[in-house]
């Protein structure tokens, strides 16, 4: 094997992806690390160390011919680069170019440049909750759960899912063969988490409380960001290694975070950084419901004259009441995943990040091209 690996992260200045090249960076058998974004950020390539080089480089997953020469020379792939939206801000068609076409690219620009190994990062809500909002409690990656997918971003993800499983064992230019695993994120959180910026303004503005949306029964992971990252970084060496185990297989990240009420770990979060910040009271769904058809009468009415900030939407609301959590070792049987940080440390670090940022806090992008 090849002691000096070339990896390009697509995506690799967003929230999940930045993280990843961050960890790779610091890999003494990976020489460079290619990022490739649509969004630049000049600060990732300050992740250079002495024996692995960060390289930046502006590009549209959708671009084909720009993809591929940034991949030549490349010997693993992990493929984080897509439009992450749950409020339904960007039209279907176009998050399916990217988050589909994107990923059909990049399968297709390895087969071509005979780059054997892809890990591709995916979400939970392409499992589910599906549209009858039937729960799944403590699953597995084995776990059979059917129907059509309720979050049109997480219809987006399966495709994906579907063009990366069908992919492994692809056969290359040069005679190899390709191989390719998949990782799920599920409710990511840590520094830059952008849904976190947007909770702490919203609690602030109602003198800090944290109203909620979920039932108390239901039940969702949560997963430090450094540990999601450290879990792809893993198995991206571990399909080098171990590709006969790894090919073809599916991952939920995880780590120690309490797998409880959402709404506590939240809470528990931001009053971690701002101690003013208390648990408020439980919103029902009939008055939610009714929030968001009044929202969308309004919007109608009133456009274009006024074009209100997005909102929440019916399929968001219904994956957020429903219990939708698994319980899993896979990752660390396959390939020996220990997550780097404890819960407390993840939960320090945060806060760490949300104290320095509170002083310029400005509402957050609802949709962001990532991780």
């Amino acid at each position: 094997m090849d002691r000096a690996s070339v990896y390009l992260v697509t995506g690799g200045c967003g929230f999940i992806g930045e993280k990843i090249v961050e960890l790779l960076s610091q890999q003494d058998y990976i020489k460079e690390v290619r990022v490739f974004d649509s969004v630049v950020r000049e600060e990732v390539e300050k992740f250079t160390t002495a024996t692995t080089h960060v390289t930046v480089m502006k590009g549209d997953i959708q671009d084909y011919n720009l993809l591929l020469a940034a991949m030549r020379g490349v010997h693993v792939v992990i493929h984080t680069a897509a439009i992450v939206d749950y409020r339904n801000t960007v039209p279907f068609w176009e998050m399916r170019a990217v988050n589909v076409g994107g990923t059909e690219n990049v399968l297709r620009a390895c087969c071509v440049l005979n780059i054997p190994y892809v890990v591709y990062t995916s979400s939970i809500a392409a499992v589910g909750p599906n549209t009858s909002q039937e729960p799944m409690f403590r699953g597995n990656e084995d776990t059979k759960y059917s129907g059509e997918v309720e979050l049109p971003y997480g219809k987006t993800k399966a495709m994906a899912e579907k063009l990366v499983f069908e992919a492994n064992g692809k056969k290359l230019s040069n005679g190899g063969k390709l191989t390719t695993c998949i990782i799920r994120a599920n409710a990511v959180y840590g520094e830059k988490a952008t849904f976190l910026q947007e909770l702490y303004l919203f609690a602030k503005a109602r003198n800090g409380v944290l109203n909620y949306l979920e039932p108390e029964n239901t039940e969702r992971n949560y997963t430090y960001v450094g540990n999601v990252a450290w879990m792809h970084v893993l198995a991206a060496r571990n399909l080098q290694l171990k590709p006969d185990l790894l090919a073809g297989q599916v991952y939920y990240s995880y780590d120690d975070t309490p797998r409880r009420k959402a709404f506590l770990i939240r809470h528990e979060l931001l009053s971690s950084m701002d101690p003013s910040i208390r648990l408020g009271s439980h919103i029902p769904y009939w008055k939610m419901w009714l929030m968001i058809q009044l929202h969308r009468i309004i919007r109608v009415i009133l456009y274009p004259f006024w074009k209100p900030q997005p909102f929440l939407n019916l399929p968001l609301l219904n994956t957020i009441v429903t219990t939708f959590s698994y319980e899993t070792d896979k990752a660390s049987r396959h390939f020996g995943y220990k997550p780097l940080c404890t819960w407390e440390e993840s939960k320090h670090r945060t806060a760490q990040w949300l104290r320095a940022a509170a002083g310029n806090l400005e509402p957050p992008q609802f949709h962001e091209k990532k991780n």
